[in-house]
């Protein structure tokens, strides 16, 4: 076990591709109960929250300070005042009557101007469709494809496009890099810790503080700026829109839709530790808190750093940042064999995040069936599922967070 242990960390200091522990099946790891979980539903000041009253004036917006002082990081600005959207190229109509759109975000900030593309697909249809932004951080020539010349598992346009759904993405990298080369200082290899000094950083603020916004923090932004054109294109439905990430980008998502109440859903996949993974169960061979602050210390704020080895003594737990999203659809997933980033601690989170649901009357993780591979649990308003297989956003997780929104009657809401 410890061997295995030591392979994750070498995978993930890789470059977070996961190899090299995709062998383990699941089984193998011991799903372990929460120990000393801080309580959800009370307040900092000791204050029981018994409504949702109590909830939205109180503890989300405590909640909100918390997260963005110690985890994210504080933005500069939300929506800039002069922001526009841009057609890159008129809208054309693919074969399988697939209409694309092309859009440039240009804004500014105190030093200097910047700007992101987005592409987005939508059935040729009347009337405003729902929509799933995804957040690319892989390969755009992979996976963002104008021409649709091939297929792609990660993002699978046609697929999505065919069940009634927009396809929209944005490259996360067009904000914030993602790739910090190490160096060599008196022999030894380092990891860069960046000063923000390039990026849509520099618009704002000529170097990084201990408190100011990351590059999840930035991604997320993007994914509000992404809504912000959606919102004015009547060729969407505006109210049924989903932001979706895998891996780093499932962190990204999880805090776009929980700092942005416009996202109706969440769809958080193989996000692992610093995502939807429970820190307080001790989730054999998954990452931590240092591993990822020390080896991406560019994805969260430099306050995050003060939590480094106390995974399970944390004031707090992700599940208190996925009950944000409350009481809005959230749809956790996770890969039987992506063993670092802790499947079964990502099903604690699904489930301990669920009283907040329950606040509004309505079911969080409905547990309606065993804990076991390919066997979604979709009945509440948080759903979960174990994928067969490693660290990827397939085409079966797709389906799984399309069949959960036909379940909630997105297709059927206008």
């Amino acid at each position: 076990m410890m061997k295995l242990g030591m392979l994750a960390m070498a995978a993930v200091a890789a470059g977070g591709a996961f190899a090299g522990v995709g062998f383990v099946p699941y089984s193998m790891v011991e799903q372990v109960d929460p120990e000393n979980l801080p309580e959800l539903l009370r307040c900092m000041d000791g204050t029981p929250v018994a409504d949702t009253k109590q909830w939205e004036e109180k503890r989300r917006p405590e909640l909100l300070e918390f997260f963005n002082a110690n985890v994210y990081g504080i933005r500069p600005v939300e929506r800039p005042a002069d922001i526009r959207f841009v057609p890159i190229a008129d809208d054309a109509v693919l074969p399988g009557n697939i209409k694309r759109k092309q859009v440039r975000v240009e804004f500014s900030g105190p030093l200097k101007k910047w700007s992101f593309d987005i592409l987005a697909f939508l059935p040729e249809s009347s009337g405003p469709v729902p929509s799933f932004v995804l957040i690319c951080n892989q390969s755009r020539e992979m996976h963002m494809d104008p021409e649709l010349r091939s297929d792609s598992e990660f993002w699978p346009v046609r697929s999505i496009v065919k069940r009634g759904y927009a396809a929209v993405a944005f490259k996360s990298s067009q904000l914030a890099s993602d790739s910090y080369p190490p160096y060599f200082e008196n022999g030894e290899s380092r990891i860069q810790d960046p000063d923000f000094t390039n990026d849509v950083y520099s618009c704002f603020a000529p170097h990084r503080g201990y408190r100011t916004w990351s590059s999840v923090s930035a991604w997320a932004w993007g994914a509000s700026r992404v809504m912000d054109w959606i919102e004015t294109d009547r060729d969407f439905d505006a109210g049924h829109v989903a932001v979706i990430g895998h891996s780093r980008a499932g962190k990204t998502s999880l805090w776009a839709a929980a700092s942005d109440s416009r996202f109706a859903m969440a769809c958080v996949n193989n996000s692992g530790c610093c995502g939807a993974k429970l820190n307080h169960a001790a989730i054999c061979m998954s990452e931590t808190i240092a591993l990822d602050n020390n080896v991406n210390p560019h994805w969260f704020c430099r306050a995050y750093r003060q939590f480094n080895g106390k995974d399970h003594v944390l004031p707090f737990d992700q599940h208190w940042i996925a009950a944000l999203i409350a009481p809005r659809l959230l749809y956790i997933a996770s890969g039987s064999r992506d063993i670092p980033s802790g499947p079964w601690g990502e099903f604690l989170t699904a489930r301990h995040a669920s009283p907040a649901w329950e606040l509004y009357g309505k079911k969080g993780l409905v547990q309606d069936g065993a804990y076991k591979e390919d066997s979604p649990f979709q009945a509440g308003c948080v759903g979960y599922h174990l994928r067969k297989g490693g660290h990827a956003l397939a085409p079966y997780d797709w389906h799984r967070f399309m069949d959960f929104a036909d379940r909630h009657g997105w297709r059927n809401a206008k």
